[in-house]
């Protein structure tokens, strides 16, 4: 199920991270995931019951084409 959140709302949200970038809705992979993905570094964070929960912790790290995190080797 897709996540919709108020457009004002997606304008408000940013990435926790250093960068502070724009979220949108969904993941690459699944763009009607319950995740909002930040558009700078590419972490997904989940959406539970409605709620982004903007926690690094809870993070995805973005994964590159082979599977790895893109931060790691």
């Amino acid at each position: 199920m897709a996540v919709t959140f108020d457009a004002q709302l997606l304008e408000i949200l940013a990435c926790p991270s250093p960068d502070h970038a724009q979220l949108r809705p969904g993941t690459a992979a699944d763009p009607e995931a319950d995740a909002l993905t930040c558009t700078e570094c590419g972490r997904e964070y989940p959406v539970r019951d409605g709620i982004p929960v903007l926690l690094l912790d809870e993070a995805t790290e973005p994964t590159t084409p082979d599977g790895a995190h893109a931060d790691g080797p």
